[in-house]
């Protein structure tokens, strides 16, 4: 065994690769790597001694000592060399020299002192993979730089997949704030949407401060809250009157900054109702909802519609939600039963009130309570709810197309379009909001426009749209535009007299045979939230 220790070990030190390093002329070691122990001195000094073993008048590249061998090639001002064991295959080393001097210019755009300090922990880690414990390793330049650079496929896929996953995030993070923001703007000037359909929902079937047990009970009409809210008496201060009909100069300018801003400013004494123009507009735009008459039992439909749409036509989401509401104020006619169809071919998912008869209303369509049991007096109260969501497109009562083209010198023309196509439906007071990022210059439109420049939006009024009105178009200019995506989201508002559901309140009768009550209807239909995005 002692004998095959001495052998492998002899047999080590004479074909090996001591050292690999970088020099100048003069022997200063730029960078140097040792594949066998030894210390840094003896390094030192066997370059050290290298310059003087050189005869410039020879043309070997190598050159020995009665230790070790120098294989060496000039770099410009610098030199390749290899330190190896006199034993050595001075073949093999050549060929690793050569692999040596060209791994080099890989790293070092020049063969410079300062380039080679600057690159010497790149040259180290391709020495090392060149030689490995003073043997030289069956690689190529290729290999080296692929080793060096740990390239891997898998890796750069999933840089891209991450890369565009947060990008996707982005996207949708500003999306949503631009909806956010809109949103807020919608609220502050009126056009917010109310929830009165979806709070209903989500505490029963009650409304006006009444509900229906679902227990299967009676129905329970609370008396310790007020269904109108109590009005409070302005306070008065006795101090010098108002003179009216007269403007002082500060409400002058202020008025005049408002209009500068874009701000639509009405005043007492004008009368303008012409044209296209932001007065007319705002003059046409109706502002109080009319009081509805109400007979002795009186029927309401409310609906409200949430729509979100990709800009392309795809449809996110669509929900309808529907409650047909009954009041009775006259104590004679609270046992009565109500007669209703449905129109179309919407397959609703109607539900009724555990107290209501379910087999009467899908047979026939009648609304009447179990065991007869009477309607409570002067209070609204839910009978029939419905709630209808589809991905279907052909669903979709009112789709709006917008097209905006980003010009070679920053502007955009944009051309929107609207289109109804649930032609039952007629649909009024429809607003529809398109951000801009600058004042538009509109070129054709049917119905009305405002801009509105402290929020940034255009509103595009349209007072009907029916069967006969079903299409409208406006076609506008917009400068310094950023991309596409500053148009969107496009949100619309309407509200309408009929309901999508297609239910119809054909008459109402009482249970024992009495005379036939007078009723009225009220149905409504709006908007929860309508967007394409």
């Amino acid at each position: 065994s002692d004998f095959v220790h001495i052998d492998l070990e002899s047999k080590a030190l004479k074909m090996v690769l001591l050292s690999a390093s970088i020099c100048t002329k003069s022997g200063k070691v730029l960078v140097g790597r040792q594949f066998m122990e030894m210390s840094r001195s003896r390094v030192e000094g066997l370059l050290a001694a290298f310059p003087k073993l050189i005869n410039t008048d020879e043309q070997h590249t190598f050159v020995e000592t009665e230790n070790v061998r120098y294989v060496y090639q000039p770099m410009e001002n610098l030199f390749m060399v290899l330190i190896t064991t006199k034993n050595s295959n001075i073949l093999e080393d050549l060929e690793t020299l050569r692999l040596f001097a060209k791994v080099i210019p890989e790293y070092c755009r020049e063969m410079t002192e300062a380039e080679v300090q600057e690159c010497a922990f790149e040259l180290i880690f391709a020495f090392d993979e060149i030689v490995a414990l003073g043997y030289r390793e069956n690689v190529n330049l290729r290999q080296i730089r692929t080793f060096t650079e740990m390239d891997s496929h898998e890796e750069n896929v999933q840089r891209m997949v991450n890369k565009n996953k947060e990008a996707e995030q982005k996207e949708i993070m500003k999306r949503k704030a631009k909806e956010i923001s809109l949103q807020k703007r919608l609220n502050e000037r009126g056009i917010g949407l109310s929830s009165s359909v979806g709070s209903s929902f989500g505490s029963g079937m009650g409304s006006g401060g009444s509900t229906m047990d679902n227990s299967g009970g009676d129905f329970v009409v609370p008396t310790s809250r007020s269904s109108a809210p109590t009005a409070s008496k302005p306070t008065t201060k006795k101090k010098s009157g108002m003179k009216l009909g007269k403007k002082g100069k500060k409400e002058d300018d202020f008025e005049a900054k408002l209009a500068k801003e874009g701000q639509a400013v009405s005043s007492f004494d004008t009368g303008n109702t012409g044209g296209d123009s932001v007065s007319g507009m705002s003059s046409r735009r109706p502002t109080d909802t009319p009081d509805v008459h109400r007979e002795a039992v009186h029927l309401k439909v409310e609906e409200k519609i949430t729509l979100e749409a990709n800009r392309d036509g795809g449809l996110e989401n669509f929900e309808v939600k529907g409650i047909l509401l009954a009041a009775v104020s006259d104590p004679q006619y609270n046992r009565i039963k109500i007669k209703t169809s449905q129109s179309g071919d919407k397959k609703m998912p109607f539900q009724c009130h555990p107290n209501v008869d379910k087999k009467q209303f899908n047979s026939n369509g009648v609304i009447s309570l179990k065991s007869n049991k009477p309607f409570p007096d002067g209070t609204e109260v839910g009978v029939l709810k419905w709630r209808f969501q589809t991905t279907d497109e052909d669903a979709i009562p009112l789709t709006i197309n917008c097209w905006p083209t980003v010009n070679p010198d920053g502007s955009a023309d944009v051309n929107i379009d609207f289109e109804l196509v649930e032609q039952d439906l007629k649909l009024e007071n429809v607003t529809i909001v398109i951000p801009v990022p600058g004042n538009p210059a509109v070129n054709s439109v049917d119905g009305d426009y405002k801009y509105e420049k402290r929020d940034g939006v255009l509103e595009w009024y349209i007072p009907s749209i029916d069967s006969e009105n079903a299409e409208g178009s406006m076609e506008f200019r917009v400068g310094n535009v950023g991309a596409a995506d500053d148009f969107f989201p496009v949100s619309v508002n309407f509200n309408s007299s009929s309901n999508y559901a297609g239910l119809s309140l054909e008459g109402v009768e009482q249970i024992d045979g009495g005379e036939e009550p007078s009723f009225s209807t009220e149905i409504s239909l709006g908007v929860e939230a309508y967007e394409y995005i």
